[in-house]
């Protein structure tokens, strides 16, 4: 039993290393007579442009926002960036009814600097006694 594993995988070693196996298709495999043709495909060069030295000057800007009233999200984003320095500021609306804005600055000199602010009074569901789920369960929430 022990020779004819070893001769099975001695006969798949040998046959895959002569080309009879290969790929067909992304889900297994086959001879290698069957393999695909990419006669179809575009094989044109992609020309590289270079816009640029590698150390140009960094720059750009961008903002976006969300204000989902179905699931509560609301927030949004902005932030710019020119050379080595960046400001940004993003705010966001909480589980507890306040908001949350952060305004940061980035620089080699100051590193990382962050001011966070909250607006708004947190506001919590009040509960009394006991609380009962659909499974019965009694406990205070």
């Amino acid at each position: 039993m022990r020779a004819i594993q070893v001769f099975s995988l001695l006969l798949m070693t040998v046959a895959s290393n002569a080309g009879y196996v290969g790929y067909t298709s992304p889900g297994g495999y086959g001879l290698a007579s069957e393999s695909q043709d990419y006669s179809g495909y575009n094989q044109q060069a992609v020309p590289v442009v270079k816009s640029g030295s590698y150390y140009s000057h960094p720059k750009y800007a961008f903002d976006y926002s969300v204000n989902d009233p179905h699931t509560g999200d609301h927030k949004t984003q902005w932030e710019t960036r020119d050379g080595d320095v960046v400001r940004g500021a993003y705010s966001l609306a909480e589980p507890d009814g306040t908001t949350r804005i952060v305004e940061y600055t980035a620089d080699k000199y100051n590193g990382f600097r962050a001011v966070v602010r909250k607006i708004g009074q947190a506001q919590h569901p009040q509960t009394y006694g006991r609380q009962y789920n659909a499974y019965g369960y009694q406990g205070y929430h």
